[in-house]
Formats: C-alpha cells, sequence, structure tokens
C-alpha cells in the first residue's frame, strides 16, 4: 500500500528549497508518495534543477501561500493558500497525513476548520517529543491552547500516553503533570484542580513532575497548558543551542583543544544528535479528525525528511484510528 503525504511546500522560512530536497529524499521508497503543494511553476523549475528522477512526487497547484506574519484576518483572505488545498486534499481522502513547516497558529486554524476535532475531545494539543535520559518523552500541550482547563489536560495525558505507546514503543506509558514541585498543593489552580482528575481517571499517573525531574527520565509523558509547554520547548531548544555553539567554541580555540575534539568527534556528534530538533522534524495536532505535523520555520532539508518519516510513521502505526477508537470508547 502506498502511503500518501502531503507537504505544504511553501511553509518554510527558505521556502521551498528545504520541503524539494526533502521531498527528494523522502520519494526513494518506493512505498511513499509526496503530493507537494504550492506554486506549480515555481515548484517545477526548482525541482528540476534539482533532480530530473522525480518518482513518487507530485505537484498540485496552489497560487497561495501564508506568511509567518499572517494573522487569520490575512489567513481569511488567502482562500487558495498552500495550507488549506493540501489540507482539503487529505480531508477528502486523497492523502493520508498533511505536513507543514509554515505558520503553527496558521495550521492549526485551517486544521481545526479542515478537519474538526475527534468526537469526545474537547481542545486539540500540540504534541513534541523531547531528549531525556535514555529515551525521548512526550509534552504536551506545547502552544495550541494558551489558557486551559483542568479536564483540558486529562485528555492532554490520554492523547500524549496513546502517542507515546505507538510512537515511542513505550508500552505502559508514565504520565506526569508539570508543577514547580512534586508535593500534591504545589502549583496554581489549574494544576491543584487538574491533579486530583487525573489521579482518577489515568491508570499510570506518577503526579506532578518538576522540569528536572521529567529531563531525568522520570516520566514519559508531560503535561501542562500551551503557555508554559511553549515557553518550556523554546527555553529548552534554546538552552540546547547554546551549549552545542559554546562547546564547539572552546573545542576549536587552540591546538590542544583541536585535538581533544578530533578525539571526542564521536561523542560530540551524538550529543548534536540528541539534541537537535531536526532529528524529529515535526510535532503532530493531536485531537483533531486528521493527521496534521507541523514543523519549524527554520526547518532545513533533513527537517523536512524527518518530519515526512514521523508522519509516515504515525500513519504505519494508525495513530489517528487509535484516538479515534478511544474517545469514542469513552463517549459510550
Amino acid at each position: 500500500m502506498t502511503i500518501r503525504i502531503v507537504l505544504d511546500a511553501m511553509g518554510s522560512d527558505n521556502r521551498p528549497q528545504p520541503e524539494l530536497e526533502g521531498a527528494l529524499m523522502a520519494a526513494s521508497q518506493s512505498d511513499l508518495e509526496i503530493i507537494l503543494i504550492g506554486d506549480e511553476t515555481i515548484l517545477k523549475e526548482k525541482l528540476a534543477a534539482l533532480s530530473s528522477d522525480q518518482s513518487n512526487l507530485r505537484i498540485i497547484h496552489a497560487p497561495q501561500a501564508l506568511e509567518m506574519s499572517d494573522h487569520i484576518a490575512e489567513a481569511r483572505t488567502k482562500k487558495d493558500n498552500s495550507m488549506r488545498v493540501g489540507m482539503d486534499l487529505v480531508k477528502a481522502g486523497e492523502a493520508d497525513a498533511f505536513l507543514t513547516m509554515g505558520n503553527t497558529g496558521m495550521a492549526m486554524y485551517f486544521g481545526m476548520k479542515s478537519f474538526g476535532l475527534i468526537k469526545g475531545v474537547q481542545r486539540p494539543a500540540l504534541c513534541a517529543s523531547f531528549p531525556v535520559k535514555d529515551s525521548r518523552a512526550v509534552v504536551l500541550d506545547i502552544g495550541a491552547n494558551a489558557e486551559s482547563r483542568p479536564e483540558f489536560l486529562v485528555q492532554f495525558a490520554q492523547m500524549g500516553a496513546i502517542y507515546a505507546r505507538l510512537m515511542q514503543s513505550k508500552a505502559n506509558p508514565k504520565v506526569g503533570l508539570l508543577a514547580n514541585g512534586e508535593e500534591e498543593g504545589k502549583g496554581n489552580d489549574l494544576v491543584k484542580s487538574a491533579g486530583p482528575m487525573m489521579r482518577d481517571q489515568l491508570k499510570n499517573f506518577v503526579g506532578n513532575v518538576e522540569a528536572k525531574e521529567f529531563f531525568a527520565g522520570k516520566v514519559d509523558v508531560l503535561v501542562t497548558d500551551g503557555f508554559t509547554g511553549n515557553i518550556m520547548l523554546k527555553a529548552s531548544e534554546s538552552v540546547a543551542k547554546l551549549l552545542l555553539e559554546t562547546l564547539k567554541a572552546e573545542l576549536l580555540s587552540s591546538l590542544r583543544t583541536k585535538i581533544g575534539a578530533l578525539l571526542a568527534k564521536p561523542a560530540f556528534n551524538k550529543v548534536r544528535k540528541l539534541l537537535d530538533p531536526n532529528e524529529v522534524g515535526a510535532a503532530p495536532l493531536l485531537g483533531i479528525d486528521g493527521l496534521l505535523f507541523i514543523g519549524h520555520g527554520r526547518s532545513d532539508a533533513r527537517a523536512v525528511l524527518s518530519g515526512i518519516m514521523e508522519t509516515k510513521k504515525a500513519i504505519e502505526k494508525n495513530l489517528l484510528g487509535t484516538l479515534k477508537d478511544t474517545f469514542q470508547k469513552t463517549e459510550g
């Protein structure tokens, strides 16, 4: 069976070059078709300059593109933008999933409009994979809901646990609630209200978890509101970038350290790979009735390829179907 992934070719900061290069690398897999959405003239010209072999690639014309600075008012005037055209293809059953490296807010907006919510889900959650000690773990929400209610966090935990089980092979994922202390009375009103609800409704809830415990690998799923989660994501990525850049500068600062750097290169590369967000490439918006993955605007070709592979895996693991079945049973 051929897996069909729609790729927004007009999403990234350097569009469409990273998207086209990443799509060409992914299209070498015989069971995968990449449907590129964007200005047909531009895409054909740039794609021809990159490769004469365009097997497993298809272009669908979308004359308009969303900018990173666009808000809903501007987006509504661009009725034929690449996000909307691409998501409509998935909605119509002509593709299995949609991937964009474009404006996160607009991707969530059009995702909600195109797919709607899974029956029983009250709010969607943007989910990210973080490096932790000896593994990776899931954090959600990282930006879909600036404000949340306790019952939303319970559902985020349920969706995150399904994602961790299917996508990260965690048989019985442990779930924690991000707080400023382990004690049950710690946290703001949202955390204090959500904790008891999560304890009652989740099998593997371990209670409040501080950020340092999360990175130590205490839980497989960490739940928070989108405002806090987004700050955590961006702060973590910034610290990782600072550490890598500082380490690189120090290792190249003298002949002695350069010799040491050469000896330590395998270990350094392993750390860099662990901390590099391009290794995952994209995060899913869980809770909507369709598969939508969103990557960084600054993505390079490698990040696009990683995003395509992560999206392909979600299709193969039946992520959407499992989420729908779970919440239909809850509703019933």
